[in-house]
């Protein structure tokens, strides 16, 4: 990765953390941590895997168009995506993902890059949804956060982003030949070396779209993605009875919603900061204590960060890929 992408995100966390963290007693922030019930981490952990195997049968069914792979061969690439997100820069494990299922089975990276942008569309949306289902409860909190005052606006300020992108998208999927002759009208004002290596791309790209030509495609893949993150608030809401504290299933789904539209801004990996300052936020506008709510946040983001993380080193390790060669290989010979 690019030096200069990885030191931004590392000030972009840093920031946010300043803005999370400031005025925050160490010792009540302490005194939560070991207070904690722990074991309630195993079943909301449990939940988290749970929707790991959704995911991989996610993918499963959006490449069925290019090549039909079980589900349960997808699982561990899945993991090692999302392993490759929380240790690289960039969202850099969905390159990796889609290199080992070339690897594996002849998919394009171009192609399978595709399916994983249609997941991550979808993802936003359920996000989106998630917030404007508690509207009237975010019209309701007043409360200053102290990190990103007025959750509304930031939250619909993402809007436009997801909805652009996933009738693009659409609009793409329906209507391929055009955009490719489109496309060819676009890069006509460029050099033919950028047309003949950008067109075969772009082809293999509009063929992983293929998934959202049926309105009954569309429909599974938003229900599946909606049931993924229902789960992963459930695993808000077992590990938030390790705390003193109780806020509403409808609460936790704002806060996963917010948290992770928050987290498609650039960071350092693992999403540090840009994870925590949201969910604080979010926890302080219901009355949380900052202790508290900064105890819980840390607590959620390594149950979520470290099991998917371990497991997907794990299946990175059998795989016998080595990242920068490999990598760089796989790519320039998709090209």
């Amino acid at each position: 990765m690019k030096r200069w992408q990885f030191f931004l995100g590392v000030i972009i966390s840093l920031f946010f953390l300043w803005l999370a963290l400031r005025g925050l007693h160490l010792e009540a922030f302490w005194q939560a941590l070991q207070t904690a019930k722990y074991g309630w981490l195993i079943p909301g952990i449990g939940l988290y895997f749970l929707a790991v195997v959704l995911r991989a049968w996610r993918w499963h069914y959006l490449l069925a168009p290019l090549k039909e792979i079980p589900s349960r061969e997808l699982f561990p690439i899945t993991a090692i995506g999302y392993m490759g997100n929380n240790i690289y820069p960039a969202r850099a494990g969905e390159v990796l993902r889609a290199v080992i299922l070339k690897r594996r089975y002849g998919v394009a990276i171009s192609a399978s890059l595709a399916t994983i942008v249609i997941e991550r569309v979808f993802d936003g949306m359920v996000m989106l949804a998630f917030v404007f289902f508690n509207l009237p409860e975010l019209a309701r909190l007043t409360h200053d956060s102290g990190v990103i005052g007025n959750i509304q606006q930031v939250a619909v300020g993402g809007t436009a982003l997801f909805l652009g992108a996933w009738l693009a998208f659409l609009i793409a999927a329906m209507v391929p030949q055009k955009t490719l002759r489109l496309a060819e009208a676009f890069l006509g004002y460029f050099p033919q070396r950028l047309q003949q290596k950008f067109l075969p791309l772009l082809e293999r790209f509009l063929g992983g779209l293929e998934s959202l030509r049926s309105p009954f495609h569309i429909l599974m893949v938003f229900l599946v993605s909606l049931g993924i993150w229902l789960l992963e608030t459930g695993k808000y809401w077992f590990v938030m009875y390790a705390f003193p504290f109780r806020v509403s299933f409808f609460a936790l789904m704002l806060m996963n919603g917010i948290v992770n539209l928050a987290t498609t801004i650039p960071s350092a990996p693992g999403y540090v900061g840009t994870f925590d300052a949201p969910g604080i936020a979010v926890l302080r506008a219901y009355g949380v204590d900052q202790a508290t709510a900064a105890g819980y946040t840390l607590v959620l983001h390594v149950a979520l960060w470290l099991p998917i993380t371990l497991l997907g080193a794990f299946y990175l390790t059998r795989e016998g890929i080595r990242w920068q060669e490999d990598l760089r290989r796989e790519v320039k010979e998709d090209e």
